[in-house]
């Protein structure tokens, strides 16, 4: 296993003992502090979340959280220039559409094999923790085979190109997290066709309960940007 490997499981080991609790500590005062680290990380001031090599990921500012009824109001739309993050009760998911995309949506019914780039920033222990943005992973790229059944959109990830992206090589689970679906029921996915247009991006706050095993395992929270793009046939 090449170096990068390590580091990356080097940074998902410091993650994990940062945000495990010694055995005094309950599951609720895990969660409790779950809770104030998303807090903290909404408020703070403006911020630079930087890779392992100092290079800048991005500039954050201070997310104004908007709720499911003003995100509707909108056409479904989160207003980046104040940095909205629409927050779901049901699942803790904040979710930020930084561009809707091009093509269709996933509707019901339907398949589709997604690519994704993106990069994973564990708040609790304030590092970055995975990415398949290096060179290192052009050649095992993330793909979803995502599918809507009456409204309701599983995933899993693809391992048949090189044993798969940098998410089920250190997680080891084929299954999706929850968070990561979210957004593909406001996205389209579809592929750049024109040079005016992007893919779909958003960003995410997902808690420990929609996100990967080591995540729910560990009681803590990720913060998340990722592009979502058809794959061709």
């Amino acid at each position: 296993m090449k170096k990068t490997i390590y580091i990356l499981f080097a940074a998902l080991l410091a993650g994990i003992t940062l945000a495990s609790c010694n055995d005094d500590e309950t599951y609720a005062e895990q969660k409790e502090k779950e809770r104030d680290a998303v807090m903290a990380f909404i408020k703070r001031q403006p911020i630079t979340l930087c890779d392992n090599n100092g290079d800048t990921l991005l500039h954050l500012t201070a997310i104004n959280p908007i709720s499911i009824q003003q995100f509707e109001a909108q056409d479904s739309t989160t207003d980046v220039s104040k940095n909205e993050f629409v927050f779901f009760n049901n699942t803790g998911v904040y979710m930020q559409i930084v561009r809707k995309g091009t093509g269709q949506p996933l509707n019901s019914g339907e398949r589709k094999r997604i690519l994704c780039r993106y990069w994973e920033y564990n708040i609790l222990g304030d590092s970055l923790q995975t990415s398949n943005l290096s060179t290192y992973w052009s050649t095992n790229p993330e793909i979803i085979n995502a599918s809507n059944t009456a409204g309701t959109i599983s995933g899993t990830f693809d391992t048949s190109v090189n044993g798969g992206g940098p998410m089920y090589l250190v997680y080891k689970d084929v299954t999706v997290p929850k968070g990561w679906l979210v957004p593909l029921t406001y996205v389209k996915i579809g592929r750049q066709t024109q040079p005016d247009e992007g893919i779909a991006k958003v960003r995410l706050i997902v808690p420990h309960s929609s996100g990967h095993k080591y995540a729910t395992q560990g009681v803590y929270p990720c913060f998340y940007e990722i592009t979502y793009q058809e794959m061709r046939d």
